[in-house]
């Protein structure tokens, strides 16, 4: 008598087959985004998978040679050489079109006030400062509430576009 398999013992196979290769192919994924190395231009969707209840947000002192990635107040993460000092953070306003932002001022746990090099916030709904950060002759617009970063050439063709923007809204 041939003994062969029935439709039910197939479909089992097949299903765990489905699991098996869906847990490997999430662990990958995961793995991956780990080793994804963070830049300005990820920098908003970065700090946005991190859990957070009121915020996340990246701290640069001094120079900006090391930032630490503060996820409801507390540090969660410290980079290396993310920036450097040259960075600056502009603002763009209807009537005052594009000026260089003041940074706002830090106490550390001690009381001591430090010199803020960069910060950028993310609240958890997602939504981060509007902002337009120069490194390097680029230009990172992180105005936009749920999109990515634009990186831009130069900050006049960041201000073409904003304004071009404005004139769209306005029709």
């Amino acid at each position: 008598m041939r003994r062969a398999f029935t439709l039910i013992e197939l479909l089992i196979v097949i299903m765990i087959i489905g699991v098996v290769y869906t847990l490997a192919i999430s662990s990958f994924q995961k793995i991956g985004d780990a080793s994804k190395k963070v830049n300005l231009e990820n920098l908003k969707e970065y700090l946005q998978n991190f859990p957070h209840a009121k915020s996340s947000k990246i701290l640069c002192l001094d120079d900006c040679s090391k930032c630490d990635i503060l996820v409801d107040g507390e540090v969660e993460k410290t980079l290396d050489d993310f920036l450097d000092k040259n960075v600056k953070v502009y603002r763009y306003d209807f009537l005052q079109g594009m000026f260089e932002e003041k940074q706002e001022v830090y106490f550390n746990k001690e009381g001591v006030e430090k010199k803020v090099c960069f910060s950028y916030e993310v609240d958890k709904k997602g939504v981060g400062g509007q902002v337009f950060v120069v490194l390097n002759e680029s230009v990172y617009d992180f105005s936009t509430y749920f999109e990515p970063v634009v990186v831009y050439k130069s900050l006049q063709e960041a201000i073409e576009a904003k304004e071009k923007l404005i004139q769209e809204v306005l029709k």
